[in-house]
Formats: structure tokens, C-alpha cells, sequence
């Protein structure tokens, strides 16, 4: 089978294809021929070296991804030949609070991950998917959509009525939206391109700012909210947001850390403003695979279809990948096979 290794050194340019032989599953085990998978900034990050420079190599990166079930291993009782499914990002975590040991069972680093023609995982570490998605769709689900599934429902339980901002238009913050949406919730999108606002707008978005145009867009979500702040904020950029998130926050609201999109660390922490907003900060890291069983029920229920921005075939793998440093997409970029 053909895949993808990090091999040689750290960046996309190290990212080579390689010949390997065809997995077997074993007892509690599946195999997927996999149809399309989904790439996350965590993959870049991965492959940069930026989460772990003494990363073990080879590794098959990627952690999102559909597949076909073509064989099973021994005691295999949830999955079928024909099955279409997404491993779980954290394998080990099916439901519950996480604990330290989850945090080595997570796809595409520790453990190898789905940028492979097949692969073998265990029964436990799978979830079937909504039958109305196409591949690409499903592939989107696992981390994405997962964590804005966990930052809006499971721990921002957000309601009727609530105002949600949400940073950027890659495919977790579209997700957010359409969750917010379904909640019943009015959403406010921040955004660098007026294009990409007006088709947030049409997917629902209540109000968008442009923050290259308006810089203090924590004072645009005040006026808009009439000095209130908004309910619950999602915060992807960490260092360069994180500060101004507080400040456009309600008292009492909460906002979910899920990105470090301009760096991991911030200085000159707002302390004061957040005592004085009593602000809740909520790290997300995905979810369990209960959480993702939810979602996926809310998915059919609503005929909710994720964002796909664009489509690469598995030889342009790399081209893909460039693409998403680029960060121009809209949604979700998937790769077929």
C-alpha cells in the first residue's frame, strides 16, 4: 500500500511516499480501506515539529479520516464488512473525563495516523458515520468537528438567545457556527476577508467584523451587544486574542481556548480585566468518543453537511498541505484516495 512517512527531518519537504505492506487486523481490530481524510493546522504543527522536535520517525501523519470496513479481526462485534467509519482522535478516550494516558493514544502523533491507503484500528477506537455525508464531509467530523461539538454543547451548553463569537472560517470555527446556530444562538464571526464574511453570513452568521479593518474588534463586539459582551467566545489565536477575547467578554461568560494560531504563550496577561469579568477559561482538546456519537446524532437529525473547501487526490497530498499554510480556505481541505 501506498502513504505518506515524515521521514529525514521536520517539514513538508520531508514528507515522502513509501511502499508498505497491507495491515492485518487482529482480535478487536479493523481494517479500513480509507476513502478521503481531512487535514487540521495540528497536522501541520505535527509535521513542522512544532509539538514534539524529538518525534519518533517514521511516522504516517493525519489525524482525521473516513474509511471503508474490507476485514475484521476476531470478537469484532460493532462494525461490519462495508461500514463506512472515522477513527477517534484520542482512541483511548470513549467517554468520561480524559486522563494523562489518553493523551498518548491521540492519531497522527503518537500514533501513527491515516495518510495511508489502509489501516488497521482497534474496534473501540471507531464510530460509524451519518449516511447522508459524502466522504469528504465525513472526514471533516473528528476533530473539528468534535471540539466545536465540545466547546459549544458539551461545555459551553450554549442556549436560545446566547451571543457566540467565532474566530476565523476554517472548518472548526464553521462548525461552531452551524452548532451555535442549531442552538438557537446568534453568532458573531471575526474574520480577515469581507468575502469569507459574506459566506459566513450565508451560512447564518448574525454579524462578522473584518479585524485587518477594525483592529479593536473586542469594542466592535461591545457596541453590538450594547456594552454586555458576548455569552461565549472561541478563541483560536491564543497569544494575539486572547487579551481582547477577555475584554469583549459578558461578565460571567465563558471562553473556550481551542487554538494557538499566533503563539502558545501570552504576555501580559489581561488579570485584572478577567478577575473583573469573572471569566471562565475552558481548554478543549477534542473529545471523547461519546461526544462524538452525540454529534453525529444532532448531524442526521439536522441534515447538517460540513464545509469542504477544496479536494486533493492522495498524489497531491503535499500540494494539499501547502494549501492549508497558506491559510486561505474557507472550511475543510480533504484529500481522496
Amino acid at each position: 500500500m501506498k502513504a505518506y512517512v515524515i521521514q529525514g527531518g521536520f517539514g513538508i519537504d520531508h514528507l515522502i511516499e513509501v511502499n508498505r505492506p497491507v495491515p492485518t487486523p487482529g482480535p478487536g481490530e479493523v481494517l479500513l480501506r480509507m476513502r478521503a481524510v481531512a487535514l487540521n493546522s495540528r497536522d501541520l504543527g505535527v509535521i513542522d515539529g512544532f509539538y514534539n522536535p524529538n518525534l519518533t520517525v517514521p511516522l504516517i501523519p493525519v489525524s482525521d479520516g473516513v474509511g471503508e470496513v474490507i476485514a475484521i479481526g476476531e470478537d469484532v462485534s460493532r462494525f461490519q464488512i462495508g461500514d463506512r467509519a472515522c477513527g477517534i482522535f484520542t482512541q483511548s478516550w470513549t467517554g468520561g473525563e480524559p486522563t494523562q494516558a489518553n493523551w498518548v493514544t491521540t492519531l497522527g502523533s503518537p500514533l501513527d495516523g491515516l495518510l495511508a491507503e489502509y489501516v488497521v484500528l482497534p474496534e473501540e477506537g471507531l464510530i460509524h458515520v451519518p449516511g447522508h455525508l459524502t466522504d469528504e464531509e465525513a472526514a471533516t467530523l473528528p476533530c473539528a468537528g468534535v471540539t466545536a461539538w465540545h466547546a459549544i454543547v458539551e461545555e459551553g451548553k450554549v442556549k436560545a438567545g446566547d451571543t457566540v463569537v467565532v474566530q476565523g472560517t476554517g472548518g472548526f470555527s464553521l462548525f461552531a457556527l452551524q452548532f451555535a446556530k442549531l442552538q438557537g444562538a446568534k453568532v458573531i464571526v471575526i474574520s480577515s476577508s469581507d468575502e469569507k464574511l459574506e459566506r459566513a453570513n450565508l451560512m447564518g452568521a448574525d454579524y462578522g467584523i473584518n479585524y485587518k479593518r477594525n483592529t479593536d474588534w473586542d469594542k466592535a463586539i461591545l457596541n453590538y451587544t450594547q456594552g454586555r459582551g458576548a455569552d461565549h467566545i472561541l478563541d483560536l489565536g491564543g497569544a494575539s486574542t486572547l487579551n481582547r477575547s477577555i475584554s469583549a467578554l459578558k461578565v460571567g461568560g465563558q471562553i473556550s481556548i481551542v487554538g494557538i494560531l499566533s503563539g502558545a504563550s501570552v504576555e501580559d496577561f489581561a488579570l485584572v480585566p478577567a478577575i473583573m469579568k469573572k471569566a471562565r477559561l475552558q481548554a478543549i482538546n477534542v473529545g471523547s468518543r461519546a461526544m462524538f456519537e452525540n454529534m453525529n446524532l444532532a448531524v442526521e437529525q439536522h441534515n447538517l453537511r460540513p464545509v469542504v473547501d477544496s479536494i486533493f487526490t492522495f498524489d497531491r497530498a503535499t500540494e494539499a498541505l501547502h494549501h492549508l499554510a497558506e491559510g486561505s480556505y474557507f472550511g475543510k481541505i480533504c484529500i481522496v484516495f
